[in-house]
């Protein structure tokens, strides 16, 4: 449908937008199922030709759509405009790496979830801002790049592990969902992508701050490094300090830091605060 519809309006996906339209229906009734299994608020990143919206508006309350595209956005007033006559539908136009997304989420009833296909070139920032956001929201249900998607449900002491893993699965409970082939996309990528299910834990693993920053930070920057190198000057303790405050929180510096849970980042970021 998203081809049909794009040359049908003399439009054509924007390279620079990073656009790759869902073509599967039935990948799409999958992600609208999983993040509105009762109702309640989905904010949608990216819904171009509605793909996603439309099973989206079929099962929940209300959904929220920041689109920016102009053309889209345009297109979208048309196709949707009786979803959006209702209430049922709010479209918003503009960069969503730029808008605030509480006000957007908590503006309809809950339960409230972020869905969307999100664009490869910033699924990161994507990915960090629905981790700051982690307490108001109760599952995210995302399309990313298999490659990000096996990092993110990865499991310590694995090459996909870092960074990325440690923060979301600190706030989230994390699924693979399924597995989009290329040929699901218009246009074709040249990569497979994935669906990830990130439901918030009631209790977080850990909580995100400079402190838990700093260690990730550390432990990743270099991974071949042992904790003892890649800490020492993270906080500017000496390495009798270092060693005392490893020891209390149960931490072996002579491992390295993709070896580490998310729990054992959180006892070490403890120690930091004091």
């Amino acid at each position: 449908m998203s081809a049909s519809l794009l040359r049908a309006r003399g439009l054509a996906p924007k390279k620079a937008l990073g656009q790759n339209f869902l073509l599967d229906a039935r990948a799409a009734e999958r992600i609208a199922e999983a993040a509105a299994p009762s109702g309640g608020t989905v904010l949608e990143i990216g819904p171009g030709t509605g793909a996603l919206t439309r099973p989206l508006l079929a099962r929940a309350g209300r959904v929220v759509a920041v689109e920016r595209d102009p053309d889209l956005f345009a297109l979208l007033g048309e196709e949707l405009k009786e979803p959006i006559a209702e209430g049922r539908l709010e479209l918003h136009q503009g960069d969503a790496l730029a808008m605030d997304w509480l006000p957007l989420l908590t503006s309809g009833p809950a339960p409230r979830a972020i869905a969307g296909n999100l664009p490869y070139l910033i699924t990161g920032r994507l990915l960090e801002r629905a981790v700051e956001l982690a307490e108001h929201v109760d599952r995210a249900v995302v399309m990313v790049q298999l490659e990000v998607a096996e990092r993110l449900v990865a499991e310590p002491s694995t090459k996909e592990y870092g960074a990325l893993t440690v923060f979301v699965q600190a706030a989230f409970d994390v699924e693979r969902l399924l597995v989009a082939k290329a040929g699901a996309f218009f246009p074709r990528p040249q990569v497979d992508s994935a669906v990830v299910v990130l439901v918030r834990r009631v209790a977080p693993r850990a909580k995100e701050d400079d402190a838990l920053r700093a260690l990730v930070k550390g432990a990743f920057g270099q991974r071949r490094k042992t904790l003892r190198n890649a800490w020492r000057n993270v906080f500017g303790w000496s390495t009798e300090e270092l060693a005392a405050r490893a020891a209390r929180a149960g931490i072996d510096l002579d491992r390295r830091g993709e070896t580490l849970a998310v729990e054992a980042f959180e006892a070490m970021a403890r120690e930091a605060r004091g």
